[in-house]
């Protein structure tokens, strides 16, 4: 990765991701272990200009709002709290399919390319349903 890369990177990790950390924390209602690998993520600098915008909407959006969603109450709060372990962001398997979002032994793997970034509501739609059918 080049020196634009790792700036646009360090900007994010620095600046960025302790928000939307904090706001997905407040959202579980627990802190949520979050293991972002932002190698995977900075592998193509072809739109580094646009990761500020896009990484919120790919990743930690569509997680803020499937969170609401089952956090909407206790029962959904606790069984979130008990199953949930760690989350891992990344862009491994060049994937932008329904399977972006799995979540086994407590590990929820959110695994997505750098495409259709303004889908959030699919995205956010998938993640809901993984979680719901594995809590």
């Amino acid at each position: 990765m080049g020196l634009a890369g790792r700036r646009a990177a360090k900007e994010f990790e620095t600046n960025v991701f302790p928000k939307l950390k904090a706001e997905i924390d407040a959202v579980a209602g627990f802190p949520v272990p979050i293991e972002v690998r932002w190698d995977t993520l900075t592998k193509d600098e072809t739109y580094v200009a646009s990761w500020n915008d896009a990484w919120p909407k790919i990743y930690f959006t569509p997680m803020v709002e499937a969170f609401k969603s089952i956090c909407a109450d206790d029962l959904g709060k606790e069984a979130l709290k008990g199953a949930l372990k760690k989350v891992i962001v990344q862009d491994a398997k060049d994937s932008y399919s329904s399977w972006w979002a799995t979540f086994e032994g407590g590990t929820l793997t959110l695994d997505y390319q750098f495409t259709n970034v303004d889908y959030v509501d699919d995205r956010t739609k998938v993640l809901r349903e993984t979680l719901e059918k594995a809590l």
